[in-house]
């Protein structure tokens, strides 16, 4: 069931989201990211994630937003979680004004060879695989992102 834009902002206002990151990797060690073009983080090169659902498990949340974000459809058992994170963003989905948005993220880890072919979806302008060290130091990553690899970054 998809919730109206009205009645989903006085959510996003009152109550933290629960939400998966999909931190991937390729088996050269590079790392998949797609530029944001939508709300909370437009612009920003982000990993690909997304909200959990009402009454969705948290392995059907992960196969549906592989497949929608990537084409490629990832299993839970896959996957190693990485940690629970927090994001705030100032803004929100729909750009209203004085409504913030907090994120609880659980951040799973996955490996896919360089050769699957990736099909994004409409929330990125562009998909890329980049180095840790670039992706890092580059201004057009997301701080939330970067978080991700800063505890094993060399």
């Amino acid at each position: 069931m998809k919730l109206e834009q009205a009645r989903f902002l006085q959510i996003v206002d009152s109550a933290p989201l629960v939400a998966v990151d999909l931190v991937i990797r390729n088996n050269c060690g590079r790392i998949l990211l797609g530029k944001r073009s939508n709300r909370p983080a437009q612009g920003s090169w982000f990993v690909p994630g997304g909200r959990i659902r009402k009454n969705e498990r948290i392995a059907d949340t992960i196969g549906r937003v592989s497949g929608d974000e990537l084409g490629v459809k990832l299993t839970a058992g896959d996957g190693e979680l990485l940690g629970v994170y927090q994001h705030l963003y100032q803004d929100n989905f729909c750009g209203a004004d004085a409504v913030n948005t907090h994120y609880v993220v659980l951040a799973y880890s996955y490996s896919l060879s360089e050769g699957v072919a990736l099909r994004p979806d409409g929330q990125h302008a562009e998909m890329k695989w980049w180095p840790m060290h670039q992706l890092l130091r580059h201004s057009e990553v997301h701080e939330y992102t970067k978080a991700y690899f800063r505890q094993s970054a060399p």
